[in-house]
């Protein structure tokens, strides 16, 4: 057996429980809990690896240059840039992007599974539109990546929420 992946899997959990060290959610809960549950919602370690890691560039320090450094694969590394939303880019657009990458994909369903959970909705007080206006992103999202709806009604529908 092929232990390469498993090892980057381990080092991704040290980087990404570094990197987050601190920040909490909405809800005020450490975030590593988060990335936690959504590694642990796929099962390929390269999956595993981008979905722990999903946010580290976005919100956080690090850099690609450290996940290779501390060689975490490079199909990953391809996946963790995908789910990387670019300052500027649309939500609709990121999307669109990262759904042509199966790992990125795998990765981004199960951050949508996690992040729509009734537990884990928050309704803000003082930010109910903008908390509403996120499940929608995030329902037609996962609607879109498990291809229940087509790239051009996904984006007419994504269209009307802004």
């Amino acid at each position: 057996m092929n232990t390469q992946p498993w090892d980057a899997l381990e080092r991704a959990i040290v980087l990404a429980v570094n990197a987050h060290l601190g920040q909490r959610d909405k809800a005020g809960h450490p975030y590593i809990l988060h990335l936690l549950r959504v590694m642990e919602s796929v099962s390929d370690p390269f999956e595993k690896q981008a979905a722990v890691l999903h946010d580290y560039l976005e919100d956080t320090t690090g850099t690609v240059d450290e996940l290779r450094r501390n060689e975490i694969s490079d199909s990953a590394i391809q996946a963790i840039i995908l789910l990387t939303r670019a300052q500027g880019q649309s939500y609709c657009e990121y999307v669109i992007a990262l759904s042509r990458d199966t790992i990125a994909k795998q990765a981004k369903l199960a951050d949508l599974e996690d992040n729509y959970r009734i537990g884990r909705v928050a309704y803000r007080a003082g930010h109910e539109t903008e908390d509403a206006m996120r499940m929608q992103h995030y329902a037609l999202s996962y609607q879109f990546l498990k291809q229940a709806i087509g790239e051009h009604e996904y984006r007419d529908r994504m269209r009307c929420l802004k």
